[in-house]
């Protein structure tokens, strides 16, 4: 497990550090309440592995498709916090894009966490001041 406490200007350089940890093409899970920093760790993780579209919040979507410049499938990015339960995400197709080899980012987990495989990384977000994130990384 890693701890790294960081703010919205070291971003960048947060990515860099993680990337090392993490797997090429797994599944992130992304845990933390409203507002802190999900949505912005996943926006630079799309940004730093090339994606064509700029990463957003598929909030009321529920997922959002990204692609690298030569269209090819980058991953999926989900955002469960709507769900009011786990047989939603199965109806979504949850199943499926959890069998393809691409990059799965998953905000709120909680809702879905009996369908989630345990190979996968998480990492836990917590607002610890106005400008500064606490981020625990675990990769299982």
């Amino acid at each position: 497990m890693q701890k790294i406490i960081y703010t919205k200007e070291m971003i960048s350089q947060i990515i860099n550090q993680l990337m090392e940890s993490i797997p090429q093409c797994c599944l992130i899970c992304l845990y933390g309440e409203l507002g802190s920093g999900k949505t912005t760790l996943i926006k630079e993780l799309i940004k730093h592995l090339g994606g064509l579209e700029e990463g957003s919040s598929p909030s009321f979507g529920i997922v959002n498709e990204y692609s690298y410049p030569d269209g090819e499938v980058l991953g999926y990015h989900f955002d469960f916090y709507r769900l009011n339960k786990a047989e939603e995400a199965l109806d979504l197709g949850l199943e499926d894009y959890l069998s393809q080899n691409v990059w799965i980012f998953i905000e709120w987990p909680e809702k879905v966490e009996e369908l989630l495989p345990d190979n996968r990384v998480n990492i836990c977000l917590k607002s610890i001041g106005p400008e500064t994130r606490e981020l625990t990384l675990e990769v299982s």
